[in-house]
């Protein structure tokens, strides 16, 4: 792990450039996360995403234009990319943030997109969730709503470990909305849980 920050250090390239490259260029494949391993032959790079076959490409051709593009904007040395399948893409929160910034710009009414992306997280046996939209969501005067399901921790340990989080963005004609969600995972235990089990609701701020 030193040895690969090491070598991005180097190379002026922070691992945040790169997940916010593939945010952009394999979006539609429901774009989870990037491992980046330093090896003897190059580099070796593993996308964790809902839809393997669009990152792969007919014959191939669409994950050697990604390599090539490694290559030549960020000087990655002989990249070789992987792509491993989320199994239960419901209980990863960056794909569903993706999922809920793809219905608003489909023109879906936020809420609607929420409580769906609710319902689909808690369906696939997620423990709790949470979803806040931030923008100008009914009037010119910027605001959030969370929607919440299920049991929620806020913080200590279990969060870390348990809790999956992700933030998006997107941009529409009002202005940019920030999406956040939250998905306490099933392995938590619940009778480890301090908190009490919330019912869906909305909290406007």
């Amino acid at each position: 792990m030193v040895i690969i920050k090491k070598y991005f250090i180097s190379k002026g390239i922070t691992k945040m450039e790169i997940d916010e490259f593939f945010s952009r260029e394999v979006k539609k494949a429901g774009y989870a996360g990037v491992n980046i391993r330093k090896t003897a032959i190059g580099t070796r790079i593993t996308l964790y995403v809902e839809r393997p076959g669009l990152v792969i490409g007919r014959h191939g051709t669409t994950i050697r234009e990604l390599a090539q593009k490694l290559e030549t904007i960020f000087k990655i040395e002989n990249p070789q990319i992987a792509v491993t399948p989320i199994n239960i893409p419901e209980l990863n929160a960056k794909i569903m943030a993706g999922r809920i910034a793809s219905a608003l710009e489909r023109g879906i009414h936020f809420r609607r997109a929420a409580f769906a992306a609710l319902n689909q997280i808690m369906r696939a046996g997620a423990k709790g969730a949470e979803i806040t939209i931030r923008g100008k969501l009914t009037s010119e005067r910027a605001r959030y709503e969370k929607y919440r399901a299920g049991l929620l921790i806020k913080a200590g340990a279990p969060y870390k470990m348990f809790i999956d989080e992700a933030v998006t963005h997107v941009l529409l004609k009002p202005g940019l909305y920030g999406i956040k969600v939250r998905i306490l995972q099933p392995t938590y235990s619940p009778e480890d849980l301090i908190f009490k089990p919330l019912k869906a609701q909305i909290q406007v701020g």
